[in-house]
């Protein structure tokens, strides 16, 4: 993938975006496990106009799929369909010269031998688009697939989905945790601190090169993954015990806050990160790789278990997720959270709080996890006080604990989709 002069002007980012469609959506691998192997050898600008390139095309597959619709008698192989959804995008949203575009993609086209005889689709394919592509903007926001949205519509209704909806398919903007004076950074990155303390940026800046970032000022963490530390609010050297810790935005967020902080996870290589993370931004945690079911350490004044989840709640950022699963893996999922909670009941001091999150947007995963755990231990309450913190809705937390939604705050750019909930024995 090395670049060569003889290359069509941004050919190079087209081919990697084309081949990370591919293995999203015929290998059905998640972007985040396939990015780095397929882009190593890219120039910095390079891999990150091909993960936005594909990163976007995900988000709107269906729009894209809607505009090519007319214009195609039977559906071509994957990969040929791949490279015209990519085109699609770049005319129709990007507005990109329809003759560079096509002359990309019928080139990427002629590369490989099995889809070089469709280099006449791709090009005539195209430049109907381009005549079409008008049509683009009064397309309706793309829909979740239909083994996701039923659930989502059997919990909040089919206006409450399309809202969510419309909001993932705007993507998320950059949001920021900073160590102290989030106004002063705000101002200094030129973007706004959200009602719950966040520092919310345009999300189309480069991370490493913003002020702050190698001084360890800050880190990424969305507006409602914040919130269960925030929640949590350990006072000045409490034990919290950050169960299912990376990648590590709770933990540091904890460390700042004064506690002594144990981060488990089970994850060697995501654990390494997070210690890495921690050093950058001059914070201390102890760094335990393990499983969470067989951990003996403990008594603990505070455990915050942001379980393992089917991540239902992160596609406006993770717009990959609904094309890879199908939710064969929710019971799965389910019966861990429920063995996860039960563990970390009994690492916790008498008196001591549990807080339980997923960023998850299923009841089951959530409102229904506090019903089952209270019905096998008659003894806990919800602290619905303590979920009460300032910027909050009161409207967003209900009889089992707080809910964040996509659609929240849409008018600032949205939210990630969380339950929180905080546990007490008595």
């Amino acid at each position: 993938m090395k670049t060569r002069s003889s290359d069509v002007a941004g050919l190079i980012a087209r081919r990697a975006a084309l081949a990370l469609l591919d293995a999203v959506l015929v290998e059905k691998r998640l972007l985040s496990e396939v990015l780095l192997q397929r882009t190593k050898d890219l120039s910095p600008e390079d891999r990150a106009r091909a993960q936005r390139l594909v990163t976007e095309v995900l988000r709107v597959t269906d729009r894209c799929d809607r505009m090519l619709g007319p214009h195609l008698s039977k559906r071509p192989a994957p990969h040929v369909m791949n490279a015209l959804r990519l085109g699609v995008f770049e005319i129709c949203a990007m507005d990109e010269a329809a003759h560079g575009v096509v002359n990309a993609y019928v080139t990427l086209m002629q590369e490989r031998p099995k889809s070089s005889h469709f280099k006449g689709l791709v090009n005539a394919v195209l430049r109907k688009i381009d005549a079409d592509k008008a049509k683009w903007d009064a397309l309706p926001a793309p829909m979740l697939p239909k083994w996701l949205r039923k659930p989502l519509v059997a919990d909040f209704g089919k206006s409450a989905v399309s809202a969510m909806e419309a909001a993932q398919a705007k993507g998320a903007p950059l949001d920021l945790t900073v160590k102290s004076d989030a106004e002063g950074w705000a101002e200094k990155l030129g973007g706004e601190v959200l009602p719950t303390g966040s520092v919310r940026l345009d999300g189309s800046v480069q991370v490493t090169r913003l002020d702050g970032f190698k001084e360890g000022d800050w880190w990424v963490q969305d507006a409602a993954a914040s919130l269960p530390a925030r929640i949590l609010a350990p006072e000045n050297g409490a034990r919290v015990l950050d169960m299912c810790a990376a990648p590590g935005g709770k933990t540091m967020q904890l460390a700042a806050m004064g506690a002594e902080v144990t981060a488990l996870d089970i994850s060697e290589s995501r654990m390494s990160r997070v210690q890495e993370n921690l050093s950058r931004c001059g914070l201390s945690a102890e760094i335990c790789v393990g499983d969470a079911l067989e951990y003996e350490g403990g008594p603990f004044d505070a455990i915050l278990l942001d379980a393992p989840c089917t991540a239902t709640g992160t596609i406006r950022r993770h717009p990959d997720l609904p094309h890879v699963k199908d939710g064969s893996d929710f019971p799965g999922l389910f019966e861990l959270q429920e063995h996860l909670i039960d563990r970390a009941l009994g690492m916790l001091k008498p008196g001591g709080k549990l807080v339980y999150c997923t960023c998850s947007l299923l009841i089951d995963e959530g409102e229904e996890q506090v019903r089952d755990a209270i019905a096998r231990h008659p003894e806990l309450r919800v602290d619905l006080d303590a979920l009460a913190i300032p910027g909050v809705d009161p409207e967003w937390i209900g009889e089992e604990g707080l809910r964040t939604r996509p659609d929240y705050w849409a008018e600032r750019g949205g939210m990630d989709g969380f339950f929180i909930t905080v546990l007490r024995r008595g």
